[in-house]
């Protein structure tokens, strides 16, 4: 309805809605494509341009601009459209996202290699081939549209590149997408055995996980390198998830911290994830990679920046949710689909109070190295430092214990997935990170 930029139209299949901030347009069924080749073609951009020279584009408008239907007819047409229209689509589904996503693109078999660095490159090449394909699809369109309207003396079928609407390879945002698929992979959303979601029911369980991958597995064909432990039989109950492969936290809590405090830790599944989609060999060359493609230490990104990545990404509504303390000292993610009545209990008792309990620890052992006569004054010093650090940390987790973690744990909250994150989040309050908009 309203644009800046050039007048566009995108092919909706059966089953998609629209409102007037998107009109929609009903050609006869046989006519719906090649419309949609000529509402995006340069002759239309030209023609709509002297109807209404505007930023509003109305049905009317569109309704009344010539189409010449013997166009349709023209083989060359059909497939060219056709090329675009599944070009695009795969190029949308490369995102998790998209409802048909399945996996990510730098683990397919075509782009993969030893190292992610490599990987990436390769990917990289795939993103200019087909930008440069789609140029040439979309300039061939124009061609076809000129020549029906004999207006070669008017327009060129050439369209820059930076009109083309595919994907760019881009380090950065390709690792935080890579970190968010490994995340995923963490809370079995997403498997390696296995394309498309996995989890993604209300109170799914790990135990559905390895029911849900072995269904899955067992339809597609035998030799496609899907290799269970102990059989297909161990694998069904839930006992014996695939050989050599990631397996998805156990009780749905990852704790993001400064340091690797607890077995789980996001950095050690990270590397974890890493050693099994590209092997142990190569984890130090791949980590320096990503961490130069973000620009920052892994820890750091996964504490500060992930979740402000993941909450751009699903606009403000996340389907990781952040329990966060005021200070941010304790940090764990959760999977909203896996939450069940107990998770803020297992988080209670198994993470925050095992952690205050490790933090006590570590300033007892700080206390030793002060008192010791051999402690260097340079050690006094960073250990005086951490040791107020602790004291601030264990001050602060104490109140929000008390205050936020404990009532709500003993609350025992059920959430209805169907009334949305918008609705639900704000259920938790202080327990969960500040979303400005929802909490």
């Amino acid at each position: 309805m309203v644009t800046s930029s050039a007048f566009s139209a995108r092919y909706a299949p059966a089953g998609h809605l629209f409102d007037v901030g998107g009109p929609a347009a009903f050609p006869k069924s046989e006519l719906v494509k090649p419309v949609a080749a000529y509402l995006n073609s340069n002759v239309f951009q030209k023609i709509i341009k002297v109807i209404n020279p505007t930023l509003n584009f109305n049905s009317g408008d569109i309704a009344k601009l010539p189409f010449i239907e013997s166009v349709a007819n023209d083989p060359d047409l059909n497939h060219t459209i056709e090329s675009l229209i599944t070009a695009h689509r795969a190029d949308w589904d490369n995102f998790e996202t998209s409802w048909d996503f399945q996996d990510l693109p730098v683990l397919r078999d075509e782009l993969k290699t030893d190292t992610l660095g490599a990987t990436w490159a390769n990917w990289d090449r795939y993103c200019r081939d087909n930008i440069a394909r789609m140029k040439e699809l979309e300039e061939k369109n124009n061609r076809l549209w000129i020549d029906a309207y004999g207006l070669q003396d008017e327009l060129t079928p050439e369209v820059p590149e930076k009109e083309i609407t595919l994907a760019r390879a881009d380090p950065r945002k390709d690792m935080a997408a890579f970190i968010s698929y490994a995340i995923g992979c963490m809370f079995g959303r997403y498997s390696l055995e296995v394309s498309g979601l996995v989890l993604a029911d209300a109170g799914a369980t790990v135990e559905d996980y390895y029911r849900i991958v072995a269904e899955k597995a067992n339809t597609v064909a035998s030799g496609q390198g899907l290799v269970a432990s102990g059989g297909e039989e161990n694998l069904a109950t839930g006992h014996q998830p695939l050989a050599t492969k990631f397996h998805p936290d156990a009780d749905n809590i990852i704790p993001v911290l400064d340091s690797e405090w607890f077995e789980d830790d996001i950095v050690a599944r990270f590397r974890e994830f890493l050693k099994v989609t590209f092997g142990e060999a190569s984890l130090r060359e791949n980590l320096q990679f990503i961490e130069e493609s973000l620009g920052k230490d892994l820890r750091k990104y996964l504490v500060s920046d992930f979740y402000k990545d993941h909450l751009q990404t699903y606009k403000k509504r996340p389907i990781y949710w952040l329990f966060q303390s005021p200070k941010k000292s304790f940090q764990a993610l959760i999977y909203l689909h896996r939450y069940d009545r107990d998770t803020v209990n297992l988080l209670l008792n198994d993470y925050l109070r095992e952690f205050q309990n490790k933090l006590q620890n570590r300033r007892q052992h700080l206390y030793e190295i002060l008192a010791s006569e051999s402690t260097s004054a340079r050690d006094k010093t960073a250990a005086t430092k951490e040791q107020a650090k602790i004291e601030k940390s264990l001050t602060e987790l104490a109140d929000w214990e008390r205050d936020v973690i404990l009532p709500l744990a003993q609350q025992r909250l059920e959430i209805d997935l169907d009334d949305g994150v918008k609705q639900n989040y704000p259920k938790f309050g202080p327990a969960l990170a500040k979303i400005p908009g929802v909490s």
